[in-house]
This record gives structure tokens, C-alpha cells and sequence, in this order.
């Protein structure tokens, strides 16, 4: 059976103090699914996450070095994801240690959402709002 890549798309990336901490994490509290990792103990080189729905992200281990070509630092992401049902993901997500930073609101451009904070400070804002369609 021959399986092919995923069409190309944005792939969100970030750094964490404890990569495979918060690659935990992001499973249990959030639903992501883990593709791969490629580590040394607990240096992980790279990691990608699958978002079920639809795309993903990719991460490692913050590192110590001068040379480092993606030196992003732990805790200064923020991104948003789409789902169906933010009720129950928002409640999921703080019975598995989330800080909530905004409950779940209905906005004033049709979306659900709600925001929460993971253990390396990285921002999530999660909601109903697949974006504006593309013109014909």
C-alpha cells in the first residue's frame, strides 16, 4: 500500500523547554495526535502533531546555542485551531491542566472560542470560525 504526504499547508512551529512534556500535553488536553518524533533522550530534534481535523504543528527542544538557525524562544506561540465542539474540548483541555485565559464566549463574527494557556506559556485560542471563504 502506497501512502502519500498530506497536500502542502502552513505547519505552525515552536520550542519547548520540555519538548516531550508538552508533547503530552498537547495529546491528552487537546486531541493532537503524535505523527513522530526524532529524539536523544530528552532532546527532541523535531516533532509533528496531527490536528485530526485538518493540518498540524511541528516542534522541539529549545536550545542552548549561539548557531541555532530557528531560535524561538519557549512560551511565545500563539495559535488558532479550528473544532467543532470548543464546550467540550475547553473542559477537556482544563481537566488536563490548561490555564483558561477566556472562558468559552460567543464572538461578534460568528465564532465559539475560547483561550487557554499550556505549561510553556505558549497560547491556544480554539473556536467554531473556519475563516472567511476565498472568492471565486
Amino acid at each position: 500500500m502506497t501512502v502519500d504526504p498530506p497536500p502542502p499547508q502552513v505547519w505552525p512551529t515552536l520550542r519547548a523547554r520540555d519538548a516531550r512534556g508538552l508533547i503530552r500535553f498537547l495529546v491528552d488536553a487537546f486531541g493532537f495526535e503524535e505523527v513522530m518524533v526524532s529524539a536523544e533522550g530528552d532532546l527532541v530534534h523535531h516533532a509533528q502533531l496531527r490536528w485530526p481535523p485538518g493540518g498540524g504543528i511541528m516542534l522541539g527542544s529549545v536550545r542552548d546555542d549561539p548557531e541555532d538557525r530557528w531560535p524561538l524562544q519557549p512560551g511565545t506561540f500563539g495559535g488558532y485551531v479550528v473544532t467543532e465542539d470548543p464546550d467540550a474540548l475547553c473542559a477537556r483541555a482544563v481537566a488536563a491542566g490548561a490555564e483558561l485565559v477566556q472562558e468559552v464566549r460567543d464572538t461578534d463574527y460568528g465564532s465559539r472560542d475560547f483561550l487557554v494557556r499550556d505549561p510553556e506559556g505558549n497560547h491556544w485560542s480554539f473556536g467554531t470560525y473556519r475563516g472567511e471563504p476565498y472568492p471565486s
